[in-house]
């Protein structure tokens, strides 16, 4: 039988390899393409970001605002405390007068090395210094070292600046002027072959490990100087492994692109290396200012040590809130310059034993003076862009005058303390000071802390200015010499105005008294209400408005009559403006901040000189003059020689409004003219009056600045004359109740009393009385 053969078995599919492996490799190799399709564009992408940003930077160098430079030659005027302030605040360094930025002091003799500075007129070289302060006067004035010279500039302190919304803060400078120890000590110890790497150094990784392991601390980064540019210039410092990524592809990208010598220049400006309270502080430029105010072509081996060592952390290294850690990480990177032979070792032992020598306070530091650099920023803003104030690096030379600076701060601060000893410290004031005859404003004082940043009272408080208008309006009155005169009796009797309306005016005294007829000189150096109304009634309010305007004040100004007694409201500020014109014979002189801008180079790019306009006739502001002089001997303002020596001849102007809410003074000297003002920022009242309020103030200012006594120059067309003002006579100068007062040539009275008492007319004055 026959077996039937077995049946063909049909081969089984594999589910497996055969079939899938095909197609994964092919997902493989199409994930693959993808990947690198994304990774070019990421790569272009970045290179595009690498080349904008770093053929395109510029960085954002913010403006630098310095004080007046101060100047010194035998006469010059200036306190031994004063000076040694203005070295301190310029970064000055007290011991041995070896290097620039130190002094020497022992009482009134001083020792100085300058540091020099370009100035826009040339460059003021170092120069070794000595000097003697004597009755606040520089005598025995000797250069001892550098060019000889009968005046020398000292390098104004920089005040403050005006920094980019970011606040970091740098210093420029190219890499051929970064000596070439500062370059090797910074390879040498954060990348020591920056040379020879493509950007990222695998080897300098491994090396770097060993030379921390064998320091017992970090000695040397593992990164290459190139990736922490990277790092600091393009990404964030998030630690991911997608910003490593980027660090380093990035870094390839740069060094493909750029040279190196480009590199290292714009790490150099650009590395972080401390903070200045909000101000970040970038670039080896600016730390070597803003550690020892010396520049960086000028810095020792032990200087460039610790600077180089701090890029591991200014934070930690901070040698002035950590200098024991900054001299350990210092004395390590000097090793290493000896290692590499950048240094011999016994130079390194001579550094090691060299003080940190870092200045006591940075010379580049916050706005120190906060409301005064917010008057130059408005006054800036005429003429710059913000952006451009922002980031060009320019140089602002203002008119800021330190030791006056700190007399107002003094002055508000003693004064108002002993005022308003309370907790609750609820008297503010402000205070502006400037040169009485150019309107130069050297002080400027926001409130009772000078340091706080906030609402600037000097510039923006506008308050009633009360009976500083006094003088404006018997100004105006004295234009018309015809008419009034220093002498001329005016009515200090009660009276009341009916508007249109049905409202009732009725103007009192101070004291609420009345006192008849009294001399017009009398009744402003009182400061009585009821004549000033009288006298501004009968020359018109808007006459008197009108001379305001002259003088200065841009703002509305009300017609009422009230202006009369002040009614209108003025920043300190204002006040300062209109009294300039009082203070220099009637000349508007527009109060200026600002002497001169200057490019980061140093070029000129704007003066601000002295503009003067006639706005009144001299010899009736020369009377206005004498009255106000009269008021500090006699009238409202003689309280302030409590304070002030009796000998400087001082002219001034007290304020009052109702309820004592605003005091005010305002007054000048040969030198200086200073108004202030003290109230509550609520507008509520208090026991002021300007005499008690404002005039102490004031006074302790005045006491605290060595300065000249006023003087004025009488103009052409007055003349003095022996008179008895209370009966507008002429008479002799030793008669009784004889003052010798002012009067423009004609107007003088035409009567004559004895000292006898008997009255008789001027024979002159008879014949010229036949002819009329």
């Amino acid at each position: 039988m026959r077996k039937n053969a077995p049946a063909k078995r049909t081969p089984r599919k594999r589910s497996g390899s055969r079939n899938k492996q095909p197609w994964f490799w092919r997902l493989v190799v199409r994930v693959s393409l993808v990947v690198l399709v994304l990774l070019a564009a990421w790569t272009a992408y970045l290179d595009a970001v690498v080349t904008s940003r770093f053929e395109g930077r510029r960085f954002e160098v913010p403006s630098r605002v310095y004080a007046r430079p101060l100047e010194l030659y035998d006469g010059a005027s200036v306190t031994a405390s004063g000076l040694q302030r203005e070295l301190e605040l310029a970064g000055y360094r007290l011991g041995r007068s070896d290097s620039g930025g130190t002094y020497r002091r022992n009482g009134g003799q001083f020792e100085i090395y300058t540091r020099g500075f370009r100035f826009s007129d040339g460059q003021e070289p170092r120069r070794r210094l000595s000097l003697v302060i004597f009755n606040d006067k520089v005598r025995e004035f000797t250069v001892t070292a550098g060019p000889p010279s009968a005046i020398v500039r000292l390098e104004p302190a920089q005040i403050g600046g005006i920094y980019p919304a970011h606040k970091e803060d740098r210093v420029l400078v190219q890499l051929q002027n970064v000596p070439e120890l500062f370059r090797g000590a910074l390879l040498a110890v954060e990348d020591r072959d920056f040379y020879d790497h493509f950007g990222i150094a695998p080897l300098s990784i491994g090396r770097a490990m060993l030379a921390n392991i064998r320091a017992g601390s970090i000695v040397q980064g593992g990164s290459t100087l190139t990736q922490q540019l990277v790092k600091n210039f393009f990404l964030t410092r998030d630690q991911t492994l997608l910003r490593k990524a980027n660090e380093a592809l990035m870094a390839l990208l740069l060094e493909l692109h750029y040279d190196k010598d480009d590199i290292l220049e714009t790490y150099i400006n650009e590395v972080y290396v401390g903070q200045a309270g909000t101000r970040a502080i970038h670039g080896f430029g600016l730390a070597s200012q803003f550690y020892f105010g010396e520049s960086i072509t000028d810095l020792k081996s032990h200087q460039i040590a610790l600077l180089v060592g701090l890029v591991k952390g200014p934070s930690y290294y901070n040698p002035r809130r950590h200098p024991d850690r900054a001299r350990s990480r210092r004395d390590l990177v000097l090793r290493v310059m000896a290692d590499t032979g950048l240094i011999s070792e016994q130079e390194a032992s001579r550094a090691r034993g060299q003080p940190l020598g870092v200045s006591a306070r940075a010379s580049y530091s916050e706005n120190r003076y906060p409301a005064y650099i917010d008057l130059v920023r408005r006054h800036l803003a005429r003429d710059y862009r913000r952006e451009d104030l922002e980031s060009e690096g320019l140089r602002i030379f203002t008119t800021l005058n330190p030791d006056i600076q700190y007399a107002a701060e003094s002055a508000v601060s003693d004064t108002l303390t002993s005022m308003d000893p309370d907790s609750e410290r609820a008297l503010e004031s402000a205070m502006v000071v400037t040169a009485r005859d150019s309107g130069e404003v050297l002080a400027l004082v926001g409130g009772r802390d000078p340091q706080f940043a906030g609402f600037n009272r000097a510039v923006d408080a506008m308050r009633p200015i009360g009976s500083l208008v006094k003088p404006f309006v018997y100004l105006t009155a004295l234009q018309h010499p015809d008419k009034y005169t220093l002498v001329t009796p005016v009515e200090d009797r009660s009276f009341s105005l009916v508007f249109d309306d049905g409202r009732r005016w009725e103007p009192k005294n101070y004291d609420g008294e009345e006192r008849g007829e009294v001399p017009l000189h009398r009744a402003l150096s009182n400061s009585y209400n009821l004549p000033t109304v009288r006298v501004g009634l009968d020359v018109g309010v808007d006459t008197v408005r009108t001379t305001l305007q002259d003088f200065g004040v841009d703002g509305e100004i009300s017609g009422y009559p009230s202006l009369l007694l002040g009614s209108v409201s003025m920043a300190p500020v204002t006040v300062a403006q209109i009294y300039q014109g009082l203070a220099t014979s009637g000349f508007n002189t527009p109060l200026r901040t600002i002497r001169q801008v200057t490019d980061a180079g140093g070029e000129a790019l704007s003066r601000y000189s002295l503009k003067v306009k006639q706005v009144a006739d001299a010899g009736s502001v020369h009377l206005i003059q004498y009255a106000l002089q009269e008021t500090m001997q006699e009238g409202t303002g003689s309280s302030a020689y409590r304070t002030v020596p009796e000998a400087l001849t001082l002219a001034g102007k007290t304020g009052t409004t109702d309820g004592g809410r605003d005091s005010w003074f305002a007054g000048f000297s040969g030198d200086l003219l200073a108004v202030t003002w003290v109230g509550r920022d609520d507008n509520g009242p208090t026991s002021l009056s300007g005499a008690t309020g404002a005039l102490p103030v004031w006074a302790g200012f005045m006491a605290r600045v060595p300065q000249h006594g006023f003087s004025p120059v009488v103009p052409d067309g007055v003349g003095y004359h022996w008179v008895n003002s209370e009966q507008a006579a002429l008479t002799d100068e030793g008669c009784r109740n004889a003052r010798l007062m002012p009067f423009i040539v004609g107007s003088e009275p035409e009567i004559e009393i004895s000292c006898g008492g008997s009255i008789q007319r001027r024979v002159q004055g008879w014949f010229e009385g036949l002819f009329r």
